[in-house]
């Protein structure tokens, strides 16, 4: 039996439970993984729906190249968790989500529109990658969002959805929902919406990296 920290494996299958109540996804859609260590990763099964995740369900990989531990299968998009979290050793919980408002915004034109209309996007995700579509659980989509997650924290994938990484799973959660959020004023507003300033986008930027002054508690 695979030696799992106490505690992690009920962390992890509580979070897959947060992420179906927040509306993230649709029956079995989305895959959500977290970092045991250096070497081994936790990551939602395929073709199980995030609310009806057990604990026995859990896949448990190598981080090296995605290989299975245990008898779980894991998630067709294993490839692109296991290459974030080699890329990306501050990293710890990589979330691939569909919810609906920011995924009508991936499947438009103009992805690459501006998303800083609250406060919650600089500071929680900062500037949002976008890449282009390409089949679900090919080489091809891994390379890209690999790729495009060196430089960002949240990649949108067009017409597919959105992967978002974070220090915790409540974090990685949470900007998630923001960004869900910030989707949803786009959509309802349209053409009536503004971003923040860009000058005071790019302070609370400052602030989310640690280059700028001002306690981050306040936003």
């Amino acid at each position: 039996m695979l030696k799992v920290p106490d505690g992690a494996m009920e962390e992890f299958v509580e979070a897959a439970h947060r992420v179906e109540r927040y509306g993230l996804v649709r029956c079995s859609s989305g895959n959500l993984s977290a970092r045991l260590n250096e070497d081994r990763m936790l990551i939602t099964p395929t073709r199980v729906w995030m609310e009806d995740l057990k604990a026995d369900q859990v896949a448990i990989c190598n981080i090296s190249d995605g290989a299975p531990l245990n008898d779980c299968r894991p998630s067709a998009e294993t490839p692109f968790h296991a290459g974030i979290l080699r890329e990306r050793p501050d990293a710890q919980v990589v979330l691939h989500w569909q919810s609906p408002n920011a995924t009508v915004l991936a499947c438009a034109e103009g992805a690459s529109r501006n998303y800083d209309v609250v406060p919650e996007i600089p500071f929680y995700i900062g500037p949002i990658g976008v890449v282009p579509y390409a089949p679900p659980g090919s080489e091809e989509l891994s390379g890209l969002v690999v790729g495009a997650l060196k430089e960002h924290d949240l990649v949108v994938l067009r017409n597919h959805g959105q992967v978002v990484v974070g220090d915790t799973l409540l974090g990685t959660i949470q900007k998630a929902c923001f960004f869900e959020l910030a989707c949803e004023i786009l959509l309802r507003g349209g053409s009536g919406v503004s971003p923040i300033p860009a000058e005071y986008a790019a302070q609370l930027h400052a602030l989310r990296t640690g280059h700028g002054n001002g306690d981050s508690k306040a936003v």
